[in-house]
């Protein structure tokens, strides 16, 4: 079976998910399906929140789904946040912090932090953003090898910065590159 794979650039206040039936008209949610035709049995590999963008893949292949989901990949993210992260606060993500996930406590794993200048390459932040609203912000590059339900937000507030933006630019050694947001790029293999 040929299987088909995509790269796209989600935007800010969509759902990383294809569809929903009745919920899209009750709650006016926007899904995937508004930016592609994409065929029948795609599904996303991962997840980014609802007020989450940059890079998501899709797939027809649900081995290569599992596979990237469970084994280690590397996500790099671009994270703006609330005030000006200190090297203190560098230290505590790269070491793992205590978030609460389901109702229990979780250690997240070491990871890769450091401080960034304001990337110029991304397109404007959504309007929605309260970006500099009560005080100056900051950016940082973080690199997880786990994917944890809403784990960079749960990690920055955790440590007093809470996540203003966050953008996910690279999946293993596949990257945004230079998709602009909504757009969606067929590829013939992922990772």
């Amino acid at each position: 079976m040929i299987h088909s794979h995509f790269k796209l650039y989600k935007p800010f206040g969509m759902l990383s998910q294809l569809s929903s039936g009745e919920a899209r008209q009750l709650r006016k949610k926007r899904f995937l399906s508004e930016l592609y035709d994409f065929p029948q049995g795609v599904m996303p590999i991962g997840r980014l929140d609802e007020k989450s963008e940059g890079l998501l893949l899709m797939t027809t292949d649900g081995k290569l789904a599992n596979t990237i989901n469970s084994t280690g990949v590397e996500k790099e993210y671009w994270v703006q946040l609330d005030g000006e992260i200190t090297s203190e606060g560098i230290r505590q993500l790269k070491n793992g912090v205590e978030i609460g996930l389901f109702g229990k406590r979780y250690q997240t794993k070491p990871c890769e932090v450091e401080s960034i200048k304001i990337p110029t390459i991304l397109p404007e932040a959504d309007e929605r953003l309260r970006i500099n609203r009560h005080r100056n912000s900051s950016w940082i590059k973080i690199i997880l090898t786990e994917g944890k339900f809403r784990q960079i937000r749960k990690m920055t507030a955790a440590i007093g910065f809470p996540t203003i933006r966050l953008v996910r630019v690279r999946v293993g050694t596949i990257t945004l590159g230079g998709l602009k947001i909504g757009e969606t790029q067929s590829m013939t293999i992922l990772i």
